[in-house]
């Protein structure tokens, strides 16, 4: 059964991947405009300080979302110095990724251990546990599954690594945007779409935080949270 559902996910896949090639051959692995692989300019090389501002194809990293005062454009530890346009924009699909993550785990740790319908409601441990109480043969090669799958279509974000820089997304795709707004929610409007893409960030930055502090608490204490 699982063979043929991974059958299926992987011709979905490919199938996509004709629609895509079909439509648009230079869609798939598309490099990004010109300039977006070069290096983001120091404009004060001699500064003390050092972060990237613009690129010969215009972007600036400081009008990306999720700057928020008062800290500003806060990297401390230069993750975002001297790399590319499309390195930063995989920096940046990568953050919503795990912030989107974070928010479901924050949330899925307290309704998880107070409400578990599934396998019996015989899961009664501590969430950071919760998975070795599970029946793995069966139920985590399906999760890894519908992983693999929404995994497989963020490729088509990416620039080619054949001659060009990995693990890098192209100018043309917005980070973040999976095509899903079945509530039609995203504004029409740049500056509110703006404000809400920070809003998202925030929350997943601190959703990251309070799940990685949740599992540290239940690891120390081997309790559940309530």
């Amino acid at each position: 059964m699982q063979v043929t559902i991974l059958l299926l996910a992987c011709l979905t896949c490919v199938g996509h991947a004709r629609r895509v090639v079909a439509k648009q051959p230079t869609a798939a692995f598309m490099p990004s405009v010109a300039g977006a692989q070069g290096h983001i300019r120091n404009p004060n090389p001699k500064g003390a300080s050092y972060h990237p501002v613009m690129n010969e194809a215009g972007f600036n990293a400081k009008d990306m979302a999720g700057i928020t005062a008062p800290f500003g454009f806060f990297d401390p530890m230069g993750f975002s110095a001297d790399v590319s346009e499309g390195r930063m924009r995989f920096y940046r699909e990568v953050e919503l990724k795990h912030g989107r993550l974070g928010m479901l785990a924050a949330l899925g740790f307290l309704v998880g251990e107070q409400f578990h319908p599934l396998f019996g409601g015989n899961v009664d441990v501590p969430s950071y546990l919760a998975f070795q109480q599970t029946p793995l043969q069966s139920f985590w090669p399906a999760v890894v599954l519908a992983i693999s799958i929404a995994e497989v279509y963020s490729v088509f974000s990416f620039n080619s690594p054949l001659g060009g820089e990995p693990w890098s997304i192209r100018s043309d795709h917005e980070p973040g945007n999976l095509g899903f707004d079945p509530m039609g929610l995203k504004p029409a409007d740049a500056k509110e779409l703006k404000e809400m893409q920070t809003k998202e960030l925030n929350n997943g930055r601190l959703a990251m935080l309070a799940a990685a502090g949740m599992i540290a608490q239940e690891f120390v204490t081997d309790q559940k949270l309530f």
